[in-house]
């Protein structure tokens, strides 16, 4: 089972924002009760959609610089990253249905046959 990416400040460039895939970005905190509660969905998303979706994590606490450039004010924050650039942005605790209902129309769709 694929595991969110946990990603810095350091590495954010690189894995987040030259990924060839598009990729969420969950920014949290490990005091954020609401963190806690929406980290296991996130472990869900990221396992469902492996190849098609990048999942990530960044601690705001430790990673002050990406959290301060991407406006994030509370958490958790969920990002959508295509080609570089932040498409979508969930604020809050959210359903599992919620959350995909923001990102997946952000994945890549299947090409159809001949």
């Amino acid at each position: 089972m694929t595991k969110p990416v946990e990603v810095t400040d350091a590495t954010f460039e690189e894995t987040v924002l030259k990924a060839d895939l598009p990729t969420l970005v969950d920014f949290w905190a490990v005091w954020c009760l609401p963190c806690k509660k929406i980290a296991p969905i996130v472990d869900e998303i990221a396992a469902e959609y492996q190849g098609t979706l990048q999942v990530t994590k960044l601690d705001v606490d430790n990673n002050t610089q990406t959290a301060l450039q991407y406006g994030v004010m509370s958490i958790p924050t969920l990002i959508v990253f295509k080609n570089g650039e932040a498409v979508e942005r969930i604020v809050g605790l959210k359903s599992k249905a919620d959350l995909l209902s923001e990102i997946v129309p952000h994945l890549a769709k299947p090409q159809a046959g001949p």
